[in-house]
């Protein structure tokens, strides 16, 4: 048999790569739409701001229940604006989580002002309300919760902080999309909240994107002033502002997928119960830690994490890679640690809860369209690979596992 005959064989008989996410898989269900929606952007030739954009706002907003939506370049600077709009500056102090992507932080320092850490809740990694009391200061002007993966953080007790303090509350809600809270989507849950449009999230679109949601009309027009460079009209700037505009390009497209998050979001959901089931049932809970959901809340699941011991998260990774089984590491390194805030004079241990997320934590396929075949090679590779990173502690409970590996 000629070598390029078992190539074929053995190609044949290798199971296709699990992406982690396949955004050429969901395009294929609505190009028809995309292309005609751009089509319609080019044959008017307006490409900045717009109908598109305005239009796109009006359905955000009714999509999360608020009564504004002010299209942006990016979720980073849909953050940076809302400080901007929030007066906060140099000398304030903005509470936020260590565990999360860095844009949060840099907005943060970008205004000039100073992130303040809070520690993380260790069943949902997002902020701790007793943290968070603990770190306010007079100089505390905002709290910055991250709404992260997918789930709302605790809202209720950061509401109450607020109004004892005297505080704004600005939502990162990048990934959160269609997360709820008491009933409440992620958008109408603070001051102001920032949802980021880039291609991997639930609503993605062909680039960069944000859009930032309040119920205040004067933050709305000051936001819609800032993201133009100040600019109330002819020339005319009341204050220096960003050029932060979204393309029409862009709008229409999210207005294209906008009509099929809830079905996305249904399929993450699904995808996500199926895991709950398959992993619980494996006889691997004593080395991993599902996702939880907090009652009274719906999860989006921008990405599905479980938590693998410290010492075996990296062992799993790279079984799972050399499977082809997508998976991520979402974050490595808490932001308190990173160089660049090295002169806010943290030191590893302050944070043990996000520093113990950042060596467990793995994200594993959950887009809509990954299908029940798929996931159950995910689902037995995931177990495979645990089960030969963990047998030597297999019978200590995962908690306990886990502090005495960190």
């Amino acid at each position: 048999m000629s070598s390029e005959a078992i190539l074929s064989i053995h190609s044949a008989a290798r199971p296709a790569p699990v992406p982690l996410i396949d955004l050429v898989e969901q395009h294929a269900t609505i190009r028809e739409e995309v292309r005609d929606a751009v089509d319609a952007v080019f044959s008017s030739q307006r490409f900045i701001l717009g109908d598109e954009v305005t239009a796109l706002e009006q359905e955000v907003s009714a999509y999360c229940d608020a009564r504004h939506a002010i299209g942006c370049a990016s979720g980073t600077d849909a953050l940076v604006l809302a400080l901007m709009a929030l007066e906060i500056g140099p000398g304030d102090e903005v509470i936020t989580s260590p565990f999360t992507f860095f844009a949060t932080a840099s907005a943060i320092h970008r205004v000039g002002a100073t992130p303040v850490f809070a520690d993380i809740d260790p069943k949902t990694f997002n902020i701790d309300p007793n943290a968070v009391s603990a770190a306010i200061t007079p100089r505390t002007k905002a709290i910055l919760p991250v709404h992260l993966f997918g789930q709302c953080a605790e809202m209720e007790p950061l509401w109450r902080l607020a109004v004892r303090h005297g505080l704004a509350i600005v939502e990162d809600a990048a990934q959160a999309i269609g997360a709820t809270y008491c009933g409440r989507h992620a958008g109408v849950l603070g001051t102001i909240a920032c949802f980021s449009f880039f291609p991997t999230k639930n609503l993605g679109g062909a680039g960069d994107g944000g859009m930032l949601a309040t119920d205040d009309t004067d933050l709305d027009v000051r936001l819609r002033r800032l993201r133009v460079h100040g600019d109330v009209g002819r020339y005319e700037h009341l204050e220096v502002g960003l050029n932060s505009r979204l393309d029409a390009l862009q709008a229409a497209v999210l207005r294209v997928k906008l009509r099929h998050l809830e079905d996305w979001t249904n399929g993450r959901r699904k995808n996500a119960a199926r895991y709950q089931q398959g992993l619980s049932s494996a006889g691997i809970e004593a080395s991993i830690e599902l996702p939880s959901e907090t009652p009274g809340s719906r999860h989006v699941y921008n990405q599905y994490c479980i938590r693998v011991g410290e010492g075996r998260r990296d062992v799993v990774l790279s079984s799972l890679q050399s499977k082809q089984i997508g998976c991520a590491v979402y974050y490595p390194k808490p932001l308190h640690l990173q160089p660049c805030f090295a002169h806010l004079g943290h030191r590893a241990g302050e944070f043990p809860e996000s520093e113990a997320a950042a060596g467990e934590v793995l994200a594993l396929p959950i887009y809509a369209e990954l299908g029940e075949t798929r996931q159950e090679r995910v689902i037995a590779s995931v177990v495979d690979a645990v089960k030969q990173a963990g047998r030597r502690s297999m019978t200590i409970p995962f908690r306990e596992a886990g502090r005495k590996a960190a």
